[in-house]
């Protein structure tokens, strides 16, 4: 009976990642004729930034199309994820609490949410910033061309790092809840938790102090936001005799 139980979640879990693949791969091919129009989007911040009338360069011999189908998929993904997270809640809700269900919905809601703040912050304000910043002081005997590889590289990279920021009221209100750390607690590491910031800023950003800052200052912020919403959301759920429902149709 366990062995039968084991296999049809399995099969399940086969088949909710074969739908979740599908979504983003119908999303993918309706993006696929854009693709380099998508880049054009991601690249417009740096190209604002550089000199009339120069141009990034690609240095690879399939990266003009290698690297805009890239950013295609990427942003499948991203159009998919509201689908690619309801195939993971339906896959775990059977397992979960009565009270534990009313929590995740609005936590992976909020996430995600704040996640695209983050993205949407670093695309719209902190690459204009960073930008303009970097090709003002660069010599005038230094013609600039960035490679479109390397660009995306740090698109990314920065994509990734603002929006993890963003997470972290999420994070806090998450550890308060769980009852792994108390808000008594959270406020006395306050000054480590800054310190760290401003470390973790300057691993992951361009090697210049505005954009430490900018990844920086916006995270200290967030902690105290999280340490808000925990003050107010974050009581930990009272132990309850509840059983777990599974759903008849998995």
């Amino acid at each position: 009976m366990t062995e039968d139980t084991f296999i049809s979640h399995l099969m399940e879990l086969r088949d909710r990642l074969l739908r979740t693949l599908i979504a983003v791969g119908v999303v993918f091919l309706c993006l696929f004729p854009f693709a380099s129009d998508l880049y054009d989007l991601v690249a417009h911040p740096m190209m604002g930034a550089l000199p009339p009338g120069a141009k990034m360069i690609a240095t690879g011999v399939v990266t003009p199309f290698l690297i805009p189908v890239k950013v295609a998929l990427m942003m499948a993904f991203a159009l998919a994820l509201p689908y690619v997270l309801y195939q993971a809640w339906a896959f775990v809700a059977p397992g979960l609490y009565a009270h534990e269900k009313r929590l995740v919905v609005p936590l992976v809601v909020a996430s995600t949410v704040l996640f695209f703040a983050g993205v949407a912050f670093c695309y719209f304000f902190v690459f204009g910033v960073v930008f303009n910043f970097v090709y003002r002081i660069a010599p005038a005997s230094v013609s600039v061309s960035p490679d479109i590889e390397n660009y995306l590289n740090f698109v990314l990279t920065m994509f990734l790092a603002f929006g993890a920021t963003f997470e972290v009221p999420i994070a806090v209100l998450i550890l308060v809840r769980m009852g792994v750390v108390t808000i008594e607690q959270l406020v006395n590491v306050r000054p480590y938790f800054i310190v760290g910031s401003f470390v973790i800023a300057a691993v992951i950003t361009p090697p210049d102090v505005l954009s430490q800052l900018l990844l920086a200052v916006p995270m200290c912020l967030l902690y105290e936001v999280g340490i808000l919403a925990a003050r107010v959301f974050g009581n930990p759920p009272r132990p309850e005799n509840e059983e777990r429902k599974l759903d008849a149709g998995g």
